[in-house]
């Protein structure tokens, strides 16, 4: 089952879109090492919130890397405390590779 991982947390006050580009740039070799991560979107709400958005190949996968040491970066950088959401992805749908991809159901 392939899973979406939705991982939202809050910046320090003042943070810019720029201090948040580069907290990103600073883990990009480290999601690049996930072996069972297909994808990462870094989303910024502009204001105060950043949203992760992953698809992994597995929930394992994803609980495995977002562990206590990472939940504590977050809180040593930003100044907050993660919140996590998994989904069951049942379909992607790509305009720009032109196709539908659907899953189906896993354990």
């Amino acid at each position: 089952m392939m899973i979406c991982e939705m991982v939202r947390f809050q910046v320090r006050e003042g943070s810019t879109r720029d201090d948040v580009m580069a907290d990103a740039r600073s883990v990009v070799e480290r999601w690049q090492a996930e072996p069972d991560l297909i994808r990462k979107h870094f989303l910024f709400d502009g204001v105060s919130e950043t949203i992760g958005l992953y698809l992994w190949q597995n929930k394992q996968a994803a609980l495995a890397a977002h562990d206590e040491t990472w939940r504590q970066r977050v809180r040593d950088v930003h100044g907050s405390e993660p919140e996590i959401s998994y989904f069951d992805t049942l379909m992607i749908l790509d305009n720009l590779a032109g196709n539908v991809t659907e899953y189906p159901p896993g354990d």
